[in-house]
């Protein structure tokens, strides 16, 4: 298995990124591949508007130590 990425964020209570508003979390993937989860940032990122306190990024998952 190879290494994974999801892409994870929302909407922040405020500009410090300290908090998420209740149900506003997202939780992209897992895709196989980094371009994909790029897309994927893109399209969350700007799909309405840019916000000031809606935020994702990308998480990377390690391969298993076991390869």
């Amino acid at each position: 298995m190879q290494q994974r990425y999801w892409v994870i964020g929302g909407t922040y209570a405020d500009c410090e990124f300290g908090a998420l508003e209740p149900g506003t979390e997202v939780v992209s993937g897992p895709f196989n591949d980094e371009l994909r989860a790029r897309t994927e940032w893109q399209r969350l990122t700007f799909r309405d508007k840019a916000e000031a306190t809606t935020r994702f990024t990308i998480a990377a998952e390690p391969a298993p130590v076991w390869q």
